[in-house]
């Protein structure tokens, strides 16, 4: 009977092993790590990351992009990284999904998988700033979390400490959204205070690769590649999409760049909030994804930018409010037009 166990123990830690030597790396396995090999040993590539299919298909569909022959895409953890060049540069083309956790994990899997040595994002967003309007594509020299919030309980103020203040998780120098400001009342009305009292936005924790494990610094606006950022002035005159069908734009779209963009896990189709927005932090565009984009790269010290056509103003206010149905493939495509016009300056 011993005998038998001991024969059974080996044959189970034979399977192990064999089981084992097909994964390595996690869930990645060895087939799949050797394709990866083989991509690294084609030199370095330019990362390329998309939220959603209908953004990403304009690219795929693009004459400028050419898929790689021998490894068109390889699959790993629900991920598709597609393979191949845009004009002269070697990209590799990945979709996050919605969400900055979706958008965070995806830009560490690239950078952790493959040999990059920068990272473009594109897509559209909704619009802060009344000054521009649907289809413009805007590029953003500082990126923020907007959705990192300390609720201050009913009754505290501003002057008063927040939860964990004194500990240094949390700050009131970036300043807060004050509910009561936003009552519903007539002018013969007094203002009155709102039970959701304020919300004050908090940088997020960082551990920067040449940093010391476990040391936490904070980051709330994160720059921008500044070169990337000088090469997109280049595109300020590119010619963009105007109309879809017979539906036009009351101007040609324009690419322009701007000093901020905001990221949360919000869909903002609120006018108050997004008039906040601008006001507080003069942001531009408004997505999902952006910021987490921007502070796994900021962490990584991997030049990044991020190239955003507005779809919509968010929350309405103008004669194209809430057209985003029927305007967003066009910026979709514009988005496209200024990342290949974006890639052919990077790589002449």
């Amino acid at each position: 009977m011993k005998r038998l166990c001991r024969m059974e123990m080996v044959a189970l830690a034979v399977l192990l092993v064999v089981i084992g030597s097909n994964r390595v790396n996690g869930l990645v396995s060895e087939d799949t790590m050797k394709k990866i090999k083989s991509i690294n040993d084609e030199g370095p590539h330019l990362g390329i990351i998309v939220p959603n299919a209908f953004e990403m298909k304009p690219l795929l569909e693009s004459p400028s992009f050419v898929a790689n022959h021998s490894f068109p895409y390889i699959d790993v953890s629900g991920k598709r990284f597609r393979m191949g060049k845009v004009g002269e540069a070697k990209v590799i083309i990945v979709l996050t999904g919605l969400s900055m956790l979706n958008a965070g994990i995806t830009t560490q899997l690239l950078l952790s998988l493959f040999r990059v040595n920068g990272i473009v994002h594109h897509g559209i967003a909704g619009n802060a700033n009344p000054q521009l309007q649907i289809g413009d594509v805007t590029i953003p020299q500082y990126w923020a979390h907007s959705g990192l919030w300390n609720w201050q309980r009913n009754g505290d103020g501003p002057n008063d400490t927040l939860a964990l203040e004194s500990n240094g998780d949390y700050t009131r120098s970036i300043g807060y959204l004050r509910f009561a400001n936003y009552n519903n009342y007539t002018a013969n009305s007094k203002p009155v205070d709102n039970i959701l009292n304020n919300v004050w936005y908090q940088p997020e924790e960082i551990f920067p690769v040449n940093g010391i494990p476990e040391v936490r610094q904070h980051a709330f606006w994160v720059p921008v590649d500044h070169h990337y950022f000088q090469v997109a002035k280049k595109l300020e005159n590119l010619e963009l999409k105007r109309c879809i069908n017979s539906t036009c734009l009351p101007r040609k779209p324009v690419v322009t760049r701007v000093s901020r963009g905001v990221s949360a896990n919000v869909f903002v189709d609120n006018r108050a909030y997004r008039e906040f927005l601008y006001s507080k932090f003069n942001t531009t565009p408004i997505d999902m994804e952006s910021a987490a984009i921007a502070l796994v790269c900021h962490q990584q010290q991997m030049p990044f930018i991020t190239i955003r056509a507005l779809s919509d103003l968010a929350g309405g206010g103008s004669a194209l409010s809430n057209e985003a149905d029927t305007f967003a493939s066009l910026a979709a495509q514009n988005a496209v037009d200024a990342l290949v016009g974006f890639v052919a300056l990077l790589f002449p």
